[in-house]
């Protein structure tokens, strides 16, 4: 999930390659790129985005390309098409 809004505080530790959200860790260790994709993906479908499936698939990939931790750590789900800066800022800013 994105370090913003009422989730700026929720880095769980930070690894060499930047924050690790701690959803997205277990006692320290980084979960599986595939849990964490869908959990991005649950994330934005959720309060208060409300995605649609598609829509939060696409907003998971732009954030996730985003982070440094998957700029050094890139995984194939990835690879698929990515929200718009609009759409990614409409999500961005329900967070507020």
């Amino acid at each position: 999930m994105p370090f913003e809004g009422s989730h700026e505080g929720d880095i769980g530790f930070e690894s060499a390659d930047g924050p690790v959200c701690k959803y997205d860790s277990e006692n320290g260790v980084m979960k599986s790129p595939e849990v964490i994709y869908e959990g991005g993906i649950q994330f934005f479908m959720g309060e208060p985005i409300n995605a649609e499936r598609e829509l939060a698939e696409r907003l998971t990939r732009s954030n996730m390309s985003q982070l440094p931790y998957w700029q050094a750590h890139h995984f194939v789900l990835l690879d698929g098409e990515m929200a718009t800066d609009e759409e990614f800022g409409a999500a961005m800013a329900k967070l507020s």
